[in-house]
């Protein structure tokens, strides 16, 4: 018996260590210096560089980015929370989504709503992003569609909006009444908008008004003849300790006030999504000439996207949201599942539990355990991944139990075990193989659904996926989708090796 319990205890004793560093590391992020987190659009993480860049003089560590942390809910809540200190935001969406104000709202205004929770706006960068809705113009042309209101005349036309825009206080429905629309728009990704109506495959999409694709595709932006969209100046939106905890960084953000103009904007943007050059390295150009134009740092190939300086890290990331959310659900679901394996009807309830975890949407999940734990980043990430792996494991540790013959159990008692001993001497190592299984579809489904954590900045492959998206950018797409495929083919090798070396002992 001694021989089984210690390898037991080492692998429990490994699985605790790795839970420790990660809660240290989660720990310590929210200690490191200023955090600055992002939207998940170009313009944003283009941004939150810009931000990053001119504060990392005057800090004793560069500013942590958190960038694609998600629409204004989830980056809201990351600051109110105090998951991030400051990211750029715009005065139409904090008058109206963020404090369900009206459009007239100064930014006086906003700064004494915003105070009670102990954030503030400061320093507008000099440009308006606004709302809008653009159509592909030889077809505006061919129907005579020139402001929005020609385009309520319209109602065959196919919309593709994005689904925050659908969902937003100052978005689809209030424009919807305001012009009459009769029109059931279809939600799209931002980023993948702009193709699918270069396809035909709708005929109108919401757009920024410092989207650089807009011309490039030869778009036409539809008038707000009836004035619904309101001013979107880009402002920080902050934490009110901020200026206190790191004075010289604050002052030379404020140096950035008015220095952004539209057309450096779209100059910026068209960099990203165009050329396909680093946000860093455009957020570094503009601060070093002043302007957005071009510079040595061009765009990057793919294998430079898969191969980049940040695959090292991400490559941790990822490994450790894996092995400590899948170790977190061996230890709560091996011992439940040996714990409802005799009763019947337990057993049912846990394991239908479990099972309704699976069916809850992972970006859903995410925003709850955000709101609940009041933290972004990794935590909520390990929180919904353990989640995530408790039904293989105990549904096979169940199984495995159930499969086991009942004379060898029977043996076990007239050989006079307790029950304790029984299972650890004959029943847990028989069931070894099929609980073995359950770990590695556990496995297999984290590694992909980690991937989704980074929506709320829990790093991994998928921070270059949710940048792809935003970029509509085919190749970071799979700089990020082929390590994560890799790491799962490796996880796949690694248990096989295990399986081959059991059945070798056992025979």
């Amino acid at each position: 018996m001694p021989s089984l319990r210690r390898p037991w205890l080492t692998a429990l004793t490994c699985l605790g260590l790795l839970c420790a560093a990660a809660f240290s590391h989660s720990s310590h992020a929210q200690e490191q210096g200023l955090r600055i987190g992002s939207k998940r659009f170009t313009e944003s993480y283009i941004l939150a560089e810009v931000l990053a860049q001119t504060a990392s003089p005057q800090t004793p560590t560069p500013p942590l980015v958190r960038q694609g942390l998600g629409n204004t809910a989830i980056v809201y809540e990351a600051l109110r929370s105090g998951g991030i200190d400051l990211y750029a935001e715009y005065t139409g969406t904090i008058a109206l989504e963020i404090l369900k104000g009206s459009q007239s709202m100064t930014r006086e205004a906003m700064s004494a709503a915003l105070a009670p929770l102990g954030l503030g706006v400061a320093i507008p960068l000099g440009f308006n992003d606004g709302y809008a809705l653009a159509m592909r113009a030889a077809d505006a042309d061919r129907l005579g569609v020139h402001d929005l209101s020609d385009l309520a005349r319209h109602p065959e036309l196919k919309l593709g909006l994005s689904n925050e825009f659908i969902g937003r206080a100052d978005g689809w429905q209030g424009l919807a009444a305001r012009y009459g629309f009769r029109q059931a728009p279809t939600g799209l990704d931002h980023g993948l908008a702009y193709d699918a109506i270069v396809a035909k495959q709708i005929d109108v999409i919401d757009i920024y008004t410092t989207d650089a694709k807009i011309d490039h595709l030869g778009l036409r932006v539809l008038r707000d003849d009836r004035g619904y969209f309101p001013r979107y100046d880009a402002v920080v939106l902050y934490r009110l300790d901020v200026p206190a905890r790191w004075p010289k960084a604050w002052a030379a953000l404020q140096k950035l006030e008015g220095r952004i103009d539209e057309r450096a904007m779209i100059a910026m943007n068209a960099r990203a999504e165009l050329q396909g050059v680093a946000f860093d390295a455009i957020a570094r150009d503009f601060l070093a000439q002043g302007q957005a134009g071009p510079s040595d740092a061009g765009s990057r190939g793919f294998v430079a996207k898969l191969f980049g300086s940040d695959l090292g890290r991400l490559a941790r990331q990822h490994l450790m949201l894996v092995a400590v959310s899948v170790g977190l659900a061996i230890l709560i679901a091996v011992p439940l599942g040996i714990l409802v394996f005799p009763h019947v009807r337990a057993r049912a309830v846990v394991l239908g539990l479990t099972g309704l975890l699976q069916t809850i949407p992972s970006l859903a999940l995410l925003a709850v355990l955000i709101s609940l734990i009041g933290a972004i980043g990794t935590l909520p990430a390990l929180v919904a991944l353990t989640l995530y792996s408790l039904l293989p494991i105990m549904r096979n540790t169940v199984t495995g139990l159930a499969e086991v013959p009942a004379g060898l159990r029977q043996a076990g008692t007239a050989l006079g075990m307790t029950g304790t001993q029984s299972l650890q001497v004959v029943m847990l190592p028989l069931a070894l193989p099929t609980l073995l299984a359950g770990v590695r579809t556990a496995t297999t489904i984290a590694i992909g659904t980690a991937t989704i954590a980074a929506f709320i900045g829990a790093g991994g492959f998928g921070e270059r996926i949710v940048t792809g998206l935003a970029l509509n950018d085919r190749e970071l797409l799979l700089a990020g989708a082929i390590p994560a495929a890799v790491l799962a083919l490796l996880s796949e090798a690694l248990f096989e090796t295990i399986e081959f070396l059991m059945r070798r002992r056992r025979g």
